[in-house]
């Protein structure tokens, strides 16, 4: 039996946690295979390895980071997806899908949004951030490049001289983050110039992460919790595809840096607990232009769709927020154009597998691919394997669901009912919502796209289950979701 005072010792190791974006099973595994990834693999032989931990959806960075943090899905934290439509500003808002978009939607108000909206004023106050509990508990944090970040401590960026010439944005103005805070070149906590210039992104990329964490190891200054996120294999699988093993290859350089800062890898794992995860997975697309993507403009080219540079003007009837391979579609005008009248526009395209809307106090479900509806809500006599009451009737088969005895069995769409509540739930408006099936992407107006390549944002597992390894500790979530992360953490750290 292990003493108390020995499991003191063990819980006051730090924690790090190394959040890769698009870390995904399939081309994780072929590259240990053919030896392209020592790293990886000697964490994986050192400690536990899951490789289905479902994603919040829709799977885009900021919501899942944001469910990472607050241990709740979007129906809690409220923060919808990447974009997004604010009904009580009547305007959409962009955390950066493209600088297309960010231009004609206003760069100063964009960048606003992100700099200091985003964690200041749209995550709910209603949750706290694992930085925000810790500090509760008088003790410190750090957040590395992370896109969300709220926490207790006060930092002021230092605007690179490019952004305050182009854009409105005063100099001096405060966010509040994690005790120790990096965000790129605009805040960091080590003194070097390296990895910051305007090509690199002013610090927002994977080699100025890891200069960043090495700093605070070297320094022997790692907080209870370190939370560092890699931006790079995203960008790369979006271009390459799902099976991008090179891309694996460059995460793996990044973690063997960290991992030579100690005497020996082996003492890495000894001083801390290390839980390396992925944040969303990718979907394939189409190698076909007009085949992969599915054009909401055109598409319901019959009604006013708000442009993007004009925001919303007295007769528009639809606003538009496009989050890859997920779509919210917003109606102004549930009179002239109800919600039905959308749908039947959208379940003419077989490219569309899941269509979702509330309804009173149903949530109602359609598809472009298969007949039928599905009506479901919260409560009732089945149960799903998170334990999680539901009331269902309708076509099981639109979004995959097998119930035997009571029980609900989750297919091509993982913790679907709850993950597709939360985002019905998540704010205000009268909106549809759209997933693709994989192979395609929406497409509204100067969103990015990846023909050829894959894409995220929807339902799908391929967008949604990601790999995680734990080491430095035999404890591991209740449920293998990001839902459950924080409370697992914070168990950690004690």
């Amino acid at each position: 039996m292990e003493s108390s005072q020995e499991k003191s010792v063990r819980k006051s190791k730090p924690v790090i946690m190394l959040v890769i974006d698009t870390l995904m099973d399939p081309p994780l595994q072929e590259a240990i295979k053919n030896n392209r990834a020592p790293a990886f693999k000697f964490l994986m032989e050192n400690g536990m390895y899951f490789s289905d931990v479902v994603s919040p959806f829709p799977t885009m960075s900021v919501n899942v980071d944001t469910t990472i943090l607050t241990g709740t899905y979007c129906n809690d934290h409220h923060l919808p997806g990447l974009v997004w439509f604010n009904i009580k500003e009547n305007r959409l808002i962009n955390y950066g899908s493209h600088i297309r978009e960010l231009w004609k939607l206003g760069l100063s108000r964009s960048l606003e949004d992100i700099l200091f909206h985003m964690n200041g004023d749209h995550i709910s106050k209603g949750v706290k951030t694992i930085h925000e509990e810790l500090a509760d508990k008088g003790k410190e944090s750090a957040s590395i490049n992370a896109l969300v970040y709220r926490g207790n401590t006060s930092h002021s960026y230092k605007l690179p001289k490019l952004l305050t010439w182009f854009t409105s944005i005063q100099k001096d103005r405060s966010t509040l983050g994690a005790k120790v805070f990096t965000y790129g070149s605009l805040k960091k906590i080590s003194l070097s110039k390296r990895y910051q210039r305007l090509w690199q992104r002013f610090g927002f990329n994977s080699s100025f992460s890891v200069h960043e964490l090495t700093y605070l190891i070297n320094k022997d200054q790692l907080p209870s919790f370190t939370i560092v996120y890699f931006p790079e294999l995203d960008q790369s699988v979006h271009k390459h595809g799902r099976m991008d093993v090179k891309g694996i290859e460059k995460v793996d350089q990044h973690l063997q840096k960290i991992l030579n800062v100690y005497d020996s890898w082996e003492e890495a794992l000894q001083n801390n607990i290390w839980i390396t995860i992925g944040d969303n997975g990718q979907a394939w697309i189409d190698s076909e232009r007009k085949v992969a993507l599915i054009d909401l403009k055109e598409m319901l080219g019959a009604y006013r769709i708000m442009k993007l540079r004009e925001g919303v003007q007295p007769k528009d009837q639809i606003v538009l927020a496009v989050n890859e391979r997920m779509s919210y579609i917003y109606t102004l005008d549930t009179n002239t154009l109800p919600i039905n009248k959308l749908i039947q526009e959208l379940e003419n395209d077989s490219r569309i597998d899941v269509i979702a809307w509330k309804e009173g106090e149903s949530n109602k479900i359609r598809s472009g691919e298969k007949n039928g509806e599905l009506h479901f809500r919260k409560g009732g006599e089945f149960i799903d394997i998170y334990n999680q009451t539901w009331f269902i009737e309708g076509d099981h088969g639109l979004l995959d669901i097998t119930i035997n005895d009571n029980q609900i069995l989750y297919g091509d769409y993982p913790d679907a009912l709850y993950r597709l509540y939360s985002s019905l739930h998540s704010h205000e408006g009268n909106f549809i919502i759209v997933s693709a099936k994989p192979g395609y992407e929406f497409i509204g107006e100067g969103s990015p796209t990846h023909v050829g390549g894959a894409s995220h944002g929807g339902l799908h597992q391929q967008d949604t289950l990601v790999p995680l390894i734990v080491t430095g500790t035999d404890s591991t979530p209740s449920y293998l979701r990001m839902i459950d992360i924080k409370k697992w953490v914070l168990s950690l750290i004690g």
